[in-house]
Protein backbone atom coordinates (compact mmCIF):
# COMPACT_ATOMS: atom_id res chain seq x y z
CA UNK A 1 0.00 0.00 0.00
CA UNK A 2 2.80 2.45 0.86
CA UNK A 3 4.36 2.02 -2.58
CA UNK A 4 1.05 2.76 -4.30
CA UNK A 5 0.60 5.94 -2.25
CA UNK A 6 4.22 6.95 -2.89
CA UNK A 7 3.60 7.05 -6.64
CA UNK A 8 0.06 8.43 -6.74
CA UNK A 9 0.62 11.18 -4.15
CA UNK A 10 3.31 12.66 -6.39
CA UNK A 11 0.75 13.44 -9.10
CA UNK A 12 -2.63 13.79 -7.38
CA UNK A 13 -4.40 14.05 -4.07
CA UNK A 14 -4.85 10.72 -2.30
CA UNK A 15 -7.82 10.17 0.00
CA UNK A 16 -7.56 7.17 2.32
CA UNK A 17 -10.59 5.73 4.06
CA UNK A 18 -9.76 4.31 7.51
CA UNK A 19 -12.05 2.68 10.03
CA UNK A 20 -11.07 4.82 13.00
CA UNK A 21 -8.32 6.84 14.69
CA UNK A 22 -6.29 3.74 15.54
CA UNK A 23 -6.30 2.62 11.91
CA UNK A 24 -5.22 6.06 10.79
CA UNK A 25 -2.33 6.09 13.26
CA UNK A 26 -1.15 2.66 12.08
CA UNK A 27 -1.28 3.82 8.47
CA UNK A 28 0.70 6.95 9.31
CA UNK A 29 3.39 4.87 11.01
CA UNK A 30 3.72 2.62 7.97
CA UNK A 31 3.95 5.59 5.61
CA UNK A 32 6.60 7.20 7.76
CA UNK A 33 8.58 3.96 7.98
CA UNK A 34 8.42 3.66 4.19
CA UNK A 35 9.64 7.28 3.82
CA UNK A 36 6.43 8.36 2.10
CA UNK A 37 5.81 10.77 4.97
CA UNK A 38 6.68 13.53 5.60
CA UNK A 39 7.70 14.28 1.99
CA UNK A 40 4.26 13.57 0.49
CA UNK A 41 2.11 14.05 3.58
CA UNK A 42 0.49 17.22 2.21
CA UNK A 43 -0.98 15.18 -0.68
CA UNK A 44 -2.57 12.49 1.52
CA UNK A 45 -5.77 12.97 3.48
CA UNK A 46 -7.36 10.51 5.88
CA UNK A 47 -11.11 10.08 6.21
CA UNK A 48 -12.49 8.05 9.07
CA UNK A 49 -15.30 6.01 7.58
CA UNK A 50 -15.75 2.33 8.46
CA UNK A 51 -16.17 0.04 5.45
CA UNK A 52 -16.66 -3.67 4.95
CA UNK A 53 -13.78 -4.08 2.47
CA UNK A 54 -11.18 -2.17 0.48
CA UNK A 55 -12.65 -2.54 -3.02
CA UNK A 56 -13.62 1.10 -3.47
CA UNK A 57 -13.95 0.77 -7.25
CA UNK A 58 -17.19 -1.10 -6.73
CA UNK A 59 -18.70 0.70 -3.73
CA UNK A 60 -17.42 4.24 -4.19
CA UNK A 61 -19.11 7.13 -6.01
CA UNK A 62 -18.97 7.34 -9.80
CA UNK A 63 -18.59 11.02 -10.62
CA UNK A 64 -20.08 12.56 -13.77
CA UNK A 65 -20.70 16.03 -15.18
CA UNK A 66 -24.32 17.13 -15.33
CA UNK A 67 -26.04 19.16 -18.06
CA UNK A 68 -24.50 22.36 -16.69
CA UNK A 69 -20.99 20.77 -16.69
CA UNK A 70 -20.87 20.57 -12.90
CA UNK A 71 -19.54 17.51 -11.13
CA UNK A 72 -22.17 15.26 -9.59
CA UNK A 73 -22.17 11.92 -7.78
CA UNK A 74 -24.01 8.87 -9.06
CA UNK A 75 -24.73 6.65 -6.06
CA UNK A 76 -25.43 3.13 -7.33
CA UNK A 77 -26.61 0.48 -4.92
CA UNK A 78 -23.82 -1.83 -3.77
CA UNK A 79 -24.81 -5.30 -2.53
CA UNK A 80 -21.40 -7.06 -2.44
CA UNK A 81 -21.78 -8.53 -5.91
CA UNK A 82 -25.06 -10.21 -4.93
CA UNK A 83 -22.91 -12.75 -3.06
CA UNK A 84 -22.08 -11.62 0.49
CA UNK A 85 -24.17 -10.29 3.37
CA UNK A 86 -21.77 -7.61 4.62
CA UNK A 87 -22.22 -4.59 2.35
CA UNK A 88 -24.11 -2.01 4.39
CA UNK A 89 -21.06 0.08 5.36
CA UNK A 90 -19.67 0.01 1.83
CA UNK A 91 -22.98 1.25 0.44
CA UNK A 92 -22.63 4.44 2.53
CA UNK A 93 -19.43 5.67 0.84
CA UNK A 94 -21.12 7.78 -1.88
CA UNK A 95 -23.28 9.59 0.69
CA UNK A 96 -20.13 10.41 2.66
CA UNK A 97 -18.50 11.73 -0.52
CA UNK A 98 -21.52 13.96 -1.15
CA UNK A 99 -20.99 15.75 2.16
CA UNK A 100 -17.21 15.82 1.86
CA UNK A 101 -17.09 17.22 -1.67
CA UNK A 102 -20.31 19.27 -1.43
CA UNK A 103 -21.65 17.82 -4.67
CA UNK A 104 -25.16 16.84 -5.67
CA UNK A 105 -25.92 13.10 -5.54
CA UNK A 106 -28.40 10.99 -7.47
CA UNK A 107 -29.35 7.36 -6.86
CA UNK A 108 -30.02 5.79 -10.27
CA UNK A 109 -33.38 4.04 -10.54
CA UNK A 110 -35.23 2.11 -13.19
CA UNK A 111 -38.97 1.60 -12.92
CA UNK A 112 -38.88 2.85 -9.35
CA UNK A 113 -36.17 0.46 -8.15
CA UNK A 114 -32.60 1.49 -7.25
CA UNK A 115 -30.05 0.00 -9.67
CA UNK A 116 -27.05 -2.09 -8.58
CA UNK A 117 -23.80 -1.32 -10.38
CA UNK A 118 -20.14 -1.82 -9.53
CA UNK A 119 -17.45 0.42 -10.97
CA UNK A 120 -15.33 -2.58 -11.89
CA UNK A 121 -18.06 -3.90 -14.16
CA UNK A 122 -17.77 -0.97 -16.59
CA UNK A 123 -15.07 0.93 -18.44
CA UNK A 124 -15.63 4.10 -20.48
CA UNK A 125 -13.69 6.13 -23.04
CA UNK A 126 -15.01 9.51 -21.87
CA UNK A 127 -16.71 10.09 -25.23
CA UNK A 128 -19.89 8.04 -25.01
CA UNK A 129 -18.59 4.46 -25.26
CA UNK A 130 -18.78 1.85 -22.51
CA UNK A 131 -17.39 -1.69 -22.13
CA UNK A 132 -19.08 -4.31 -19.94
CA UNK A 133 -19.90 -8.04 -19.92
CA UNK A 134 -23.01 -10.13 -20.31
CA UNK A 135 -21.86 -12.48 -17.55
CA UNK A 136 -21.85 -9.70 -14.96
CA UNK A 137 -24.95 -7.73 -15.91
CA UNK A 138 -27.20 -10.15 -17.80
CA UNK A 139 -26.62 -13.70 -16.56
CA UNK A 140 -28.44 -15.47 -13.73
CA UNK A 141 -25.15 -15.94 -11.84
CA UNK A 142 -24.93 -13.40 -9.00
CA UNK A 143 -27.77 -11.51 -10.66
CA UNK A 144 -27.61 -7.84 -9.66
CA UNK A 145 -30.80 -6.47 -11.15
CA UNK A 146 -33.45 -9.17 -11.70
CA UNK A 147 -35.92 -8.17 -14.36
CA UNK A 148 -33.71 -5.63 -16.15
CA UNK A 149 -33.13 -6.49 -19.80
CA UNK A 150 -30.16 -5.53 -21.96
CA UNK A 151 -32.19 -2.63 -23.33
CA UNK A 152 -33.15 -1.52 -19.81
CA UNK A 153 -29.53 -1.52 -18.66
CA UNK A 154 -28.42 0.42 -21.71
CA UNK A 155 -31.19 2.92 -20.97
CA UNK A 156 -29.88 3.35 -17.42
CA UNK A 157 -26.36 3.95 -18.71
CA UNK A 158 -27.66 6.46 -21.22
CA UNK A 159 -29.72 8.36 -18.65
CA UNK A 160 -27.26 8.49 -15.76
CA UNK A 161 -23.81 8.16 -17.37
CA UNK A 162 -24.33 9.73 -20.79
CA UNK A 163 -23.42 6.54 -22.63
CA UNK A 164 -24.34 6.53 -26.31
CA UNK A 165 -23.27 2.95 -27.07
CA UNK A 166 -22.55 -0.04 -24.84
CA UNK A 167 -20.09 -2.69 -26.05
CA UNK A 168 -20.88 -6.12 -24.61
CA UNK A 169 -18.22 -8.78 -24.11
CA UNK A 170 -19.18 -12.25 -22.92
CA UNK A 171 -17.35 -13.55 -19.86
CA UNK A 172 -14.73 -12.59 -17.30
CA UNK A 173 -11.59 -14.50 -16.37
CA UNK A 174 -11.29 -17.64 -14.29
CA UNK A 175 -11.12 -16.94 -10.56
CA UNK A 176 -13.04 -13.66 -10.76
CA UNK A 177 -15.19 -13.55 -7.63
CA UNK A 178 -17.46 -10.96 -9.24
CA UNK A 179 -18.25 -13.15 -12.27
CA UNK A 180 -17.42 -10.96 -15.20
CA UNK A 181 -15.88 -7.64 -14.24
CA UNK A 182 -14.52 -5.86 -17.29
CA UNK A 183 -11.49 -4.40 -15.50
CA UNK A 184 -9.69 -7.73 -15.67
CA UNK A 185 -10.22 -8.31 -19.39
CA UNK A 186 -10.48 -5.13 -21.50
CA UNK A 187 -9.79 -1.43 -20.89
CA UNK A 188 -9.83 1.80 -22.86
CA UNK A 189 -6.45 3.53 -23.08
CA UNK A 190 -7.73 6.22 -25.45
CA UNK A 191 -11.03 7.12 -27.12
CA UNK A 192 -10.52 4.55 -29.87
CA UNK A 193 -7.98 2.09 -28.43
CA UNK A 194 -8.75 -0.87 -26.17
CA UNK A 195 -6.25 -3.24 -24.59
CA UNK A 196 -7.55 -6.78 -24.38
CA UNK A 197 -6.15 -9.46 -22.11
CA UNK A 198 -5.26 -12.58 -24.09
CA UNK A 199 -4.15 -16.07 -23.11
CA UNK A 200 -2.11 -17.96 -25.73
CA UNK A 201 -2.05 -21.29 -23.86
CA UNK A 202 -4.95 -23.31 -25.26
CA UNK A 203 -4.98 -25.57 -22.19
CA UNK A 204 -5.74 -22.60 -19.90
CA UNK A 205 -9.46 -21.96 -19.22
CA UNK A 206 -8.88 -18.30 -19.99
CA UNK A 207 -7.85 -19.01 -23.57
CA UNK A 208 -11.36 -19.65 -24.87
CA UNK A 209 -12.87 -16.87 -22.75
CA UNK A 210 -10.42 -14.21 -23.86
CA UNK A 211 -10.27 -15.39 -27.46
CA UNK A 212 -14.05 -15.06 -27.74
CA UNK A 213 -13.94 -11.59 -26.21
CA UNK A 214 -11.14 -10.54 -28.58
CA UNK A 215 -13.11 -11.72 -31.59
CA UNK A 216 -16.04 -9.63 -30.45
CA UNK A 217 -13.87 -6.58 -29.94
CA UNK A 218 -12.31 -6.63 -33.41
CA UNK A 219 -15.81 -6.56 -34.92
CA UNK A 220 -17.02 -3.67 -32.78
CA UNK A 221 -17.32 -0.02 -33.77
CA UNK A 222 -17.92 3.23 -31.95
CA UNK A 223 -21.24 5.08 -32.03
CA UNK A 224 -20.35 6.54 -35.42
CA UNK A 225 -19.51 3.19 -36.96
CA UNK A 226 -15.73 3.63 -36.81
CA UNK A 227 -13.56 0.59 -36.11
CA UNK A 228 -11.71 0.48 -32.81
CA UNK A 229 -8.03 -0.33 -32.36
CA UNK A 230 -7.66 -3.51 -30.30
CA UNK A 231 -4.26 -4.34 -28.79
CA UNK A 232 -3.52 -7.59 -26.98
CA UNK A 233 -1.76 -7.74 -23.63
CA UNK A 234 -0.75 -11.12 -22.21
CA UNK A 235 -1.94 -12.78 -19.05
CA UNK A 236 0.51 -13.76 -16.30
CA UNK A 237 0.97 -17.43 -15.56
CA UNK A 238 -1.88 -18.77 -13.38
CA UNK A 239 -1.69 -17.63 -9.75
CA UNK A 240 -3.07 -20.10 -7.20
CA UNK A 241 -3.57 -20.15 -3.45
CA UNK A 242 -5.02 -23.10 -1.53
CA UNK A 243 -6.38 -24.71 -4.70
CA UNK A 244 -8.11 -21.48 -5.76
CA UNK A 245 -7.34 -19.77 -9.07
CA UNK A 246 -6.87 -16.06 -8.43
CA UNK A 247 -7.89 -13.29 -10.87
CA UNK A 248 -4.40 -12.05 -11.74
CA UNK A 249 -4.50 -9.74 -14.76
CA UNK A 250 -2.47 -6.83 -16.10
CA UNK A 251 -5.70 -5.18 -17.25
CA UNK A 252 -6.44 -4.14 -13.66
CA UNK A 253 -4.24 -1.05 -13.97
CA UNK A 254 -5.00 2.39 -12.52
CA UNK A 255 -4.61 5.50 -14.68
CA UNK A 256 -3.58 8.61 -12.74
CA UNK A 257 -2.33 12.05 -13.79
CA UNK A 258 0.85 11.45 -15.85
CA UNK A 259 1.02 7.95 -14.36
CA UNK A 260 -0.22 4.38 -14.83
CA UNK A 261 0.16 1.81 -12.07
CA UNK A 262 0.11 -1.76 -13.38
CA UNK A 263 -0.19 -4.94 -11.31
CA UNK A 264 2.74 -7.29 -11.81
CA UNK A 265 3.33 -10.81 -10.52
CA UNK A 266 7.06 -11.65 -10.87
CA UNK A 267 6.24 -13.19 -14.23
CA UNK A 268 8.12 -12.95 -17.57
CA UNK A 269 5.02 -11.40 -19.11
CA UNK A 270 5.27 -8.46 -16.68
CA UNK A 271 7.78 -6.82 -19.02
CA UNK A 272 5.62 -7.32 -22.11
CA UNK A 273 2.54 -5.85 -20.41
CA UNK A 274 4.45 -2.85 -19.09
CA UNK A 275 6.08 -2.13 -22.44
CA UNK A 276 2.78 -2.45 -24.31
CA UNK A 277 1.00 -0.02 -22.01
CA UNK A 278 3.95 2.39 -22.11
CA UNK A 279 3.77 2.47 -25.91
CA UNK A 280 0.02 3.08 -25.85
CA UNK A 281 0.15 5.84 -23.22
CA UNK A 282 3.40 7.72 -23.98
CA UNK A 283 2.37 10.76 -21.94
CA UNK A 284 2.33 8.77 -18.72
CA UNK A 285 4.97 7.02 -16.65
CA UNK A 286 4.10 3.32 -16.46
CA UNK A 287 5.06 1.69 -13.15
CA UNK A 288 4.71 -1.94 -12.11
CA UNK A 289 3.40 -2.65 -8.60
CA UNK A 290 3.84 -6.17 -7.26
CA UNK A 291 0.36 -7.51 -6.49
CA UNK A 292 0.97 -11.12 -5.51
CA UNK A 293 -0.35 -10.30 -2.04
CA UNK A 294 -3.22 -8.05 -3.11
CA UNK A 295 -4.66 -10.64 -5.47
CA UNK A 296 -5.15 -12.99 -2.52
CA UNK A 297 -8.14 -10.77 -1.77
CA UNK A 298 -9.39 -11.35 -5.34
CA UNK A 299 -8.58 -7.89 -6.66
CA UNK A 300 -5.69 -5.50 -7.33
CA UNK A 301 -5.02 -1.85 -8.23
CA UNK A 302 -8.07 -0.79 -10.21
CA UNK A 303 -10.36 -2.62 -7.76
CA UNK A 304 -9.08 -0.71 -4.73
CA UNK A 305 -9.18 2.80 -6.25
CA UNK A 306 -11.82 5.23 -7.49
CA UNK A 307 -10.72 8.34 -9.35
CA UNK A 308 -12.02 11.78 -8.41
CA UNK A 309 -12.14 14.43 -11.16
CA UNK A 310 -10.74 17.82 -10.19
CA UNK A 311 -13.14 20.16 -8.39
CA UNK A 312 -12.70 23.80 -7.56
CA UNK A 313 -12.81 23.43 -3.76
CA UNK A 314 -10.99 20.74 -1.76
CA UNK A 315 -11.95 19.71 1.75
Amino acid sequence: MAEIIRHVARVELVRLLVDNADAEERARRVLKAAHVFPALEKNVRFHRLPTNRIWLRDSGPILVRDSSNKLAITDWRFNAWAKYDDWQLDDMVPAYAEKLLKLSRVQPEWRGKRVVLEGGSIDVNGAGLMLTTEECLLSDVQQRNPGLSREDIEGVFRQYLGIEKTLWLERGIAGDDTHGHIDDIARFVSKHTIVAAYEEDRSDPNHEILHDNFERLVRMTDQRGRKLRIVKIPMPAPVWFKNQRLPASYANFYIANQLVLVPVFNDPNDRIALNTLAELMPGRKVVGIYCGDFVLGLGTLHCMTQQEPAVSTRQ
